[in-house]
């Protein structure tokens, strides 16, 4: 892969940044909206896909990737990274809450929340990258840890989650933080000091619980593909959506009840891919599409299922 391919996606990244922010302007956000814009960045992802598979040799000249492996690649990872980032809007509906956001201020605090985590995970994917070329072992610790993530979230009973306090814990013991929103703003100046709004510390802990969730999903599409790129465009064209996801999803959250379980699925079957790499029982990238598409399409289905029998169980016994 060339610089020239890096600097030029580079562009892209910010040129779309850029459209989220207009689009955004105001900071009101209709569900129909959103739903919208979250169609926009899904067509997008697959009109990149389809510049993959045409131009391949522009942008890896010489990789040892076809066109069509590139694009199945690509989009196994952009589905791999949507379907486990979905588990964040949780987070982020936990963060506002805990922190009381404001409704107009919550597209502004995802956006630098977004930015932030896509400039992280540019840092894990790249340091990734180097480890598995260099210590191939690596590959399978990956694995061990995606399998045991699995389980744990198959385990999990549904408790309410906790809000890592670390980076308030850091911002507080370096800042001094108003008492209050000012808007938008990070940092005013009050008594002719310089603080740190509230708005910083929700910005920060919206990054950080990406990056913690980025340990689970950036090992898990490196056993879709190892060619960085990918791995790259795969992680910021799931982020670009995340937001509107959101605000599509905030009010419907608590009706995918089997999100989990097939999240748990998907990452032991993940890990067990990793596993099997390089051996005669390697699973080829279009079944690990195959299987995730299935997984998240019975997911839905048998929750708007088990959604509607429990509204007319309730409606029964009125």
């Amino acid at each position: 892969m060339t610089p020239s391919t890096y600097i030029g996606f580079a562009v892209l990244t910010l040129t779309l940044v850029a459209l989220d922010i207009w689009q955004t302007r105001g900071g009101k956000i209709t569900i129909r909206k959103a739903a919208i814009w979250s169609v926009f960045w899904f067509v997008l992802a697959f009109v990149f896909a389809a510049s993959i598979y045409f131009f391949w040799d522009v942008y890896a000249p010489g990789s040892s990737y076809s066109a069509e492996k590139a694009t199945v690649s690509f989009i196994t990872g952009y589905l791999l990274e949507k379907s486990l980032s979905v588990d964040n809007l949780f987070v982020f509906a936990i963060i506002f809450t805990q922190y009381s956001v404001p409704e107009h201020l919550r597209p502004r605090a995802l956006l630098w929340g977004v930015i932030g985590a896509l400039i992280l995970r540019a840092i894990m994917i790249g340091v990734g990258a180097q480890l598995l070329a260099q210590y191939h072992w690596i590959l399978y610790l990956f694995a061990a840890f995606l399998i045991w993530t699995g389980i744990q979230l198959a385990r999990d009973k549904g408790e309410e989650e906790e809000v890592n306090p670390l980076p308030e814990k850091i911002i507080r013991k370096f800042a001094t933080v108003t008492d209050g929103y000012r808007e938008n703003a990070l940092t005013v100046v009050e008594n002719g000091k310089r603080c740190v709004t509230p708005m910083m510390i929700v910005i920060g802990v919206i990054a950080f619980m990406d990056v913690m969730f980025a340990l689970d999903s950036i090992p898990a599409i490196f056993a879709v593909t190892r060619e960085p790129f990918l791995v790259l465009a795969a992680n910021v064209f799931a982020l670009l959506g995340l937001r509107s996801l959101y605000f599509v999803l905030q009010g419907m959250m608590d009706k995918f009840i089997y999100l989990k379980p097939a999240l748990s699925f998907i990452m032991i079957f993940i890990g067990i891919k990793m596993l099997l790499v390089g051996t005669a029982w390697a699973i080829p990238t279009a079944v690990s599409l195959l299987v995730l598409l299935i997984t998240m399409t019975v997911a839905v289905i048998a929750s708007v299922m088990k959604q509607r029998s429990q509204v007319q169980a309730s409606q029964e016994t009125l």
